[in-house]
C-alpha cells in the first residue's frame, strides 16, 4: 500500500514547494491538493465535515498552480488534485492546465475529481446542483477526448463540441489516472464508468470498506470493465498502524493522510510523526 499526503494549501501555511520536498524526503508517494474557487458569504449550504468551515477553505491556493510549484521542487513525488471540482470548471481550460502540469512534471499527475458539496459555489459557476454528477461525468469525458484525440470532439447531453485541436497532450498514455472522490455506491459506480480509481473519505458517512470492496468485482463487471488495475485510495486515512494494516489487507492501494494547513515548522513535525507511523505498518 502506498502512502500520500492530502491538504488544503493556503497563503498562510507552508509553501507548496516546501511541503512537496518534505513529503518526498520522508518517502511519501504522493501529494494531493484540494479545490474551491471561492466560498460564498451566505454559507447556506452546510459543510459535511461539521458546523464550522475551517479557515483553509476561504484561503485556498489554486491546486494546479500549487502543484506546478510542487513539481518543480521534486523529482519522483506524484502530484494529485484531491479533489478537483470538475463540474465547476470549463473542460478546455481543465484539459490544457492538467496536461501542461503532466508534461512539465514528467508524467507525475494524478487527477482526483469530485462533484462538490457547496450549492451556492456551484450556482456562481452556472452549475446546477441537481445535475452536477452528470455534468462532472461529461466534463471528465470531454477532457479525456481533448487529451486522447488528434481532432477532439464530444457530444453529451450537457457538454458538447465539434472537432477541435487541443494541445499539449499529457505525457501519460492514454491519459493521467482519474480518481473519483465520494461515497459508496454512487461515486464507486461513477469511478467505474469514467475513471481509474475510487477515492472515498474515511469517517465521512458510510465507511464499511470491507463490504464495498467485496462488491467491487460485481460492480466492475456490470460496468463492463476489468477490475484489474482499478485503485482504491482512502482519503483521510486513519492514523493508526493496526487500522492501516487492515486496509492494506483489504487490497486498498493508497492511504492518504490529511494534513491541516499550518506553518512550516509545525507541518514538518507532523510529517515526521506520519513517517514514523508508516514505518510501523507491515510491508
Amino acid at each position: 500500500m502506498e502512502f500520500g499526503i492530502a491538504t488544503l494549501p493556503t497563503d498562510r501555511g507552508i509553501r507548496p514547494d516546501a511541503l512537496a520536498r518534505a513529503a518526498e524526503e520522508r518517502g511519501f508517494e504522493s501529494l494531493w491538493f484540494g479545490d474551491h474557487s471561492h466560498i460564498p458569504a451566505s454559507r447556506a449550504t452546510p459543510w459535511p465535515g461539521g458546523a464550522e468551515l475551517p479557515e483553509a477553505y476561504y484561503r485556498l491556493l489554486s491546486p494546479v498552480v500549487a502543484l506546478a510549484s510542487a513539481a518543480a521542487a521534486t523529482r519522483h513525488l506524484l502530484l494529485g488534485t484531491g479533489v478537483l471540482l470538475a463540474a465547476q470548471r470549463d473542460p478546455f481550460h481543465t484539459a490544457k492546465e492538467l496536461a501542461t502540469l503532466d508534461l512539465l512534471s514528467g508524467g507525475r499527475l494524478l487527477v482526483g475529481v469530485g462533484a462538490g458539496w457547496n450549492a451556492e459555489e456551484m450556482r456562481n459557476h452556472g452549475t446546477d446542483p441537481a445535475t452536477r454528477g452528470r455534468l462532472l461525468e461529461e466534463r471528465v469525458q470531454a477532457v479525456t477526448a481533448l487529451w486522447t484525440q488528434e481532432r477532439a470532439a464530444f457530444h453529451g447531453s450537457l457538454v458538447g463540441f465539434d472537432e477541435v485541436f487541443a494541445w499539449p497532450k499529457p505525457v501519460q498514455q492514454p491519459r493521467p489516472p482519474i480518481h473519483v472522490g465520494g461515497a459508496f455506491p454512487v461515486a464507486l459506480d461513477r469511478a467505474l464508468r469514467i475513471g481509474d480509481g475510487w477515492m472515498p473519505m474515511a469517517n465521512r458517512g458510510d465507511t464499511d470498506f470491507a463490504a464495498h470492496l467485496r462488491e467491487l468485482p460485481a460492480r466492475a463487471e456490470k460496468a463492463g470493465r476489468p477490475v484489474q488495475g482499478f485503485e482504491v485510495s482512502i482519503y483521510n486515512a486513519p492514523r493508526d498502524a493496526g487500522a492501516l494494516e487492515r486496509l492494506q489487507a483489504l487490497g486498498v492501494h493508497r492511504a492518504l493522510f490529511v494534513v491541516a494547513a499550518a506553518e512550516e515548522d509545525r507541518t514538518l513535525r507532523f510529517l515526521d510523526g506520519l513517517a514514523r507511523l508508516v514505518d510501523e505498518v507491515s510491508p
